[in-house]
Order: structure tokens, then sequence, then C-alpha cells
């Protein structure tokens, strides 16, 4: 199970990279693996301004559609638009190429809340 310690989680698999400002979101390993095999990535909440913990789009399985969670609240300013034709990088290559979002930090007092790896590593058993 893969769970870089250089990045943030949530308790909804979610990873969170923090450069300066703006934070890049994906699923995690663990997330992918329990997924299946991914088909379909779906936001349609580009440029929208939402608060941590909304719906900021859904992910979608052979077996189930699972909506992602926006782990800190700010302005979806890009999408990973690769994911259209290739969701599969959800799978192969979840901390990299099959990056999701990237946000505009609203509220820097929210990254407090973010689990650490261990902490992580903790909520899945790992």
């Amino acid at each position: 199970m893969n769970v870089p310690s250089n990045l943030k989680y949530t308790k909804d698999h979610e990873w969170i990279s923090i450069d300066g400002d703006v934070a890049t979101v994906g699923i995690t390993d663990f997330a992918q693996g329990e997924l299946g095999d991914i088909v379909y990535v779906e936001v349609e909440t580009l440029n929208d301004t939402l608060d941590k913990d909304e719906v900021f789009g859904t992910v979608e399985a052979v077996k189930t559609v699972s909506d992602l969670f926006l782990p800190l609240s700010g302005e979806i300013v890009a999408f990973n638009d690769s994911l259209e034709s290739e969701p599969e990088k959800v799978n192969s290559d979840p901390y990299g190429e099959g990056w999701m979002v990237k946000i505009k930090i609203s509220n820097p007092d929210e990254i407090a809340d973010l689990l650490t790896d261990a902490a992580y590593k903790e909520v899945i058993g790992a």
C-alpha cells in the first residue's frame, strides 16, 4: 500500500499536495484499489469556489460511482483533462498523472485538519 509521507490525506481517501496557496488533489492508492478499474472521472466544478467537504466531482468504476469530496475550501482552478480520455491513470499512477484537480486555497487554517501519512495509515489499517 503506497502512502507517500510528503502528502496530506483525508478520511475520505483523498490526497493533497500543497504548493504555496495551491493544492493538488487526487484519490489515494487505497481508494483506487477499493474502487477497482476506473472508467470515468467527472468534475463539473471547474472555476467554482466550494467549501471543504463539498462534492467536487465523481469517479466511476466498473461496479460503483463514488463522490469526490473537497479536502480544503477554495476555487477549483484546474482539472486534469487527460482523465477524460485516460481515466485509468487514476489506477496506474494515483499520486502522479492520476491527479484530479488543483484548488486555490481560501482558508489555509484548514490544512491543520488534514491527516498525516501515519494517521491515514491508521484509518486504512495499514
